[in-house]
């Protein structure tokens, strides 16, 4: 397999942050707001980085951001925009609400990815080739947003993964469990 260095980079900034109550993407941790982070992170792992998300959220990042070209707010929508951007035959997702991922995991889920590689919690952060394209486009076009259930006919590999380095934050208190460490 091509392995994350020669793979693109995604970053998901998309989602309203309901829960959150404000931009994650713009959110400080550690020095660096969660899209900063996410942006390295992926500049470490991978030849290509793209970042997709709504144009509409204005939001000021320092670096471009493809719009996912869909009026739904869902992961699925932003795999589907950065696998049709990405100038590699593996993308490696990664959503601006996980900061702990490592490059490391990176590399694992792409060198694992047959159609995709997924971790034991989930979708994503994932790797997905270009060969799930169809099959991530129907079920965006048919209103199936859930990644898990767009990938169930695909070749998924599982990699384990460290629990930590998963932490999702999805409210303030999941950022300061994060920051305490």
């Amino acid at each position: 397999m091509a392995g994350a260095a020669a793979s693109s980079g995604v970053l998901l900034v998309g989602g309203a942050s309901t829960r959150f109550g404000s931009p994650k993407a713009l959110v400080q941790l550690g020095g660096e707001t969660l899209a900063d982070r996410a942006w390295r992170v992926l500049g470490e792992a991978c030849a290509e980085r793209i970042a997709v998300g709504k144009t509409a959220d204005a939001l000021v990042l320092p670096f471009p951001l493809i719009d996912d070209g869909t009026e739904v707010r869902a992961a699925l929508a932003g795999i589907v925009a950065g696998l049709r951007a990405a100038r590699h035959e593996v993308a490696v997702v990664l959503p601006v609400d996980m900061p702990l991922v490592t490059p490391a995991l990176l590399h694992r889920l792409a060198d694992a990815c047959v159609d995709a590689a997924v971790t034991q919690t989930g979708p994503l952060p994932g790797a997905y080739r270009r060969t799930a394209l169809p099959a991530l486009e129907r079920a965006l076009a048919e209103g199936q947003l859930r990644v898990r259930d767009a990938i169930a006919e695909l070749e998924v590999v599982v990699v384990d993964a460290d629990a930590a380095e998963l932490a999702n934050v999805n409210s303030p208190e999941d950022l300061t469990r994060i920051a305490s460490g």
